[in-house]
């Protein structure tokens, strides 16, 4: 079956959600074919005052954001029911992105940046517009994907929204019962009389729970049996929450609820991340009204957040990756310090390498000169002493209880939850530590786990696990089963708990075991990197010591030699020598007396101190000059000698002597 307005059309199957006052359905425009999302009002709708029902028609036309979805035009049907046209959102709500089951520990770290973005920003227009949504959840905000790939995420659904201003409160009751706020809660869903008004901050509170579910794949208050199913100890944990705490589960009926005031370590958020988006949680999850942040704090935290500079960072030795966030204006000084807190490798200890380089990260270094990186390509930190291989966290995963029932999703979720945790992420920390060690590791440590027989018998029963998963979404969805359909239902619980047991046995008994002898190997690795870091150390500073003193020698002598030089050509010159001189003694001088002095002021190099080395080469040097005078020399063995004696005996002095001089310091 169809429906059409005078410009759109629409076949009631094509259902993108469904409200208590209205539907919304794909459609295109007659001419042009474009897609659109249409929202029908049902006949519940009109009951509604008429400014409540024009009210959401008023909001959408004031708007105008590319975070929120827009509205082309308001039309009828033959029945005069008024029709929404807005953009249509091609990857659906973040809702429907959230139960995927590649997402239930919650969104990737790239993508749930793009979340707080987009959503930061939109409140931060219906905040200009001193507008109140009232109704935040992932199921009002729509994803649209672009071209290139990148995600957009826009608010939708203003049918609760109204204008106002910060310091203005409102009295109607308006929202979905998980992400409402604890005295919104207590009227709306209780039914206990109160006489509360509310501000702007109930929208708070949304954003909160809905960030918490988007971080964690969960929501962040449960009481046993579900939100839905046990509703006053759902209003006690909300209203009852410690200052500080961001979540709270009570596991056993009547049991103690457990508070956390940390992200779940399921978590696939960063701990860079996770430590600046607690303190946001924390201010924007309080019920009381007066100790809740300002939508100004708000704006100010998340902004600050989005704005810093990210860093790439794996450590090594520890086997862990870290994305670390910093101001743009902070310096490496800051960084290091950071890296400290995150990883226990102190300040004295931190040497990084970038592709394969040493990387010299000078305390007054701006973070924004750093160099580029990502996660196939980030800053190696490894510690000059040998660190402890803890490896990624893991637990065996619980088996399940399969119930009778056919509503058996719960327990689906809860099982996939714990066997991911602890199976999938385990591994995968191993094909990372093996994928990034391969350039600076020897041969026994690197092998192509990623090809693993083991992976592979992994994610063959997972496949086979989801897809359990998936027919039993589309059950639950049929609400009841013909007969034929509950005999298959049966026969995959079967499959389902043979699936799950064969996992545990994979997980337990290779796995783990696979996972412990990487690690004993990175340990061996990393004793030996010490070693030979320690060596090559010792190594580079006997050869800055060797260019150091062979420089300073060299200019020293230099001097000295010119100087004791240039007096004697002067002495001797005044003598006056003879011409049977120049012809035997520049023979003699050039062939003997230089081989002689080279051999003398090495041995005197090697042994004595530089100081001392000096005076007996100009006491030798004399020596030889006052035979030679006795000799008797001319004016012409002056210029001749001078400059053979320059140009010959001093360029194979000082290369002879430099590679001895090199030599000796490197042997002392």
């Amino acid at each position: 079956m169809t429906a059409s307005t005078a410009n759109y059309l629409w076949s009631l199957g094509d259902v993108l959600g469904q409200g208590a006052t209205a539907s919304v359905y794909k459609a295109r425009n007659k001419r042009t074919g474009e897609q659109v999302a249409v929202k029908v009002f049902n006949q519940l709708s009109y009951s509604r005052p008429y400014e409540v029902q024009m009210r959401e028609f008023e909001m959408l036309r004031r708007l105008n954001h590319n975070n929120i979805v827009k509205l082309f035009s308001v039309e009828e049907l033959s029945n005069k029911q008024k029709v929404l046209v807005m953009e249509y959102c091609s990857g659906g709500s973040l809702l429907s992105l959230l139960e995927e089951p590649e997402n239930t520990f919650g969104l990737p770290e790239t993508e749930f940046l793009i979340v707080l973005q987009c959503v930061v920003q939109g409140m931060n227009h219906l905040r200009e517009k001193g507008v109140v949504h009232r109704d935040i959840k992932p199921g009002n905000i729509m994803r649209q994907v672009g071209e290139d790939g990148r995600s957009v995420y826009k608010l939708t659904d203003f049918g609760a929204a109204r204008e106002l201003e910060d310091e203005e409160k409102f009295v109607s009751i308006y929202g979905t019962e998980e992400y409402l706020h604890p005295d919104m809660y207590e009227r709306a869903v209780l039914r206990r009389p109160q006489h509360k008004a509310y501000g702007v901050s109930v929208d708070l509170w949304s954003i909160g729970v809905t960030f918490y579910h988007a971080a964690a794949g969960s929501l962040p208050f449960t009481p046993y049996g579900g939100p839905r199913r046990n509703k006053p100890t759902m209003f006690k944990i909300t209203k009852e929450k410690p200052v500080g705490a961001i979540a709270g589960v009570q596991k056993v009926n009547d049991g103690l609820i457990e508070w956390s005031y940390q992200l779940p370590n399921s978590c696939l958020l960063s701990k860079g991340l996770r430590c600046q988006l607690v303190p946001v949680l924390a201010g924007i999850l309080e019920a009381d009204q007066e100790k809740c942040w300002t939508f100004d704090q708000f704006f100010s935290a998340t902004t600050e957040i989005l704005q810093r500079v990210s860093v790439y960072l794996f450590s090594l030795q520890q086997a862990t990756a870290h994305r670390l966030y910093i101001p743009h204006y902070n310096t490496a000084a800051i960084f290091c310090e950071e890296v400290a807190s995150q990883t226990g490798v102190g300040l004295e200890q931190q040497y990084f390498l970038f592709l394969g380089h040493d990387l010299s990260l000078k305390g007054s270094m701006k973070v924004v000169n750093f160099p580029s990186t990502s996660p196939s390509q980030p800053l190696l930190l490894l510690s000059r002493t040998p660190e402890t291989h803890a490896g990624l966290p893991f637990r065996e995963p619980e088996m399940p209880n399969i119930p009778s029932r056919f509503d058996i999703m719960h327990c689906v979720t809860h099982w996939k939850r714990q066997l991911k945790l602890s199976a999938e992420r385990s591994v995968d920390g191993c094909v990372f530590l093996c994928s990034e060690s391969v350039s600076f590791t020897h041969p026994p440590l690197f092998f192509p786990l990623s090809h693993s027989p083991l992976i592979q018998k992994m994610e063959f029963l997972l496949e086979k696990i989801m897809a359990i998963h998936q027919q039993y979404r589309k059950d639950r969805l049929t609400g009841k089963l013909a007969y034929n359909d509950e005999q298959i239902h049966k026969f995959e619980k079967i499959h389902l708990s043979s699936h799950i047991k064969r996992v545990k046995v994979l997980f337990r008994e290779e796995c783990l075991q696979k996972y412990r002898d990487l690690l004993d190997t990175a340990s061996t690795w990393s004793r030996l990197d010490t070693h030979t870091y320690t060596h090559l150390l010792v190594i580079s500073n006997r050869s800055s010591r060797c260019c150091v003193v062979s420089v300073l020698y060299l200019c020293v002598v230099s001097v000295l030699y010119l100087c004791v030089d240039s007096v004697l050509y002067f002495v001797l010159y005044l003598c006056g020598v003879s011409v049977l001189y120049l012809c035997v003694v520049s023979v003699l001088y050039l062939c003997v007396v230089s081989v002689l002095y080279l051999c003398v002021v090495s041995v005197l190099y090697l042994c004595v101190d530089s100081v001392l080395y000096l005076c007996v080469v100009i006491v030798l040097y004399l020596c030889v000059v006052s035979v030679l005078y006795l000799c008797g020399v001319s004016v012409l063995y002056l210029c001749v000698v001078s400059v053979l004696y320059l140009c010959v005996v001093s360029v194979l002095y000082l290369c002879v002597v430099s590679v001895l001089c090199v030599l000796s310091v490197f042997f002392m």
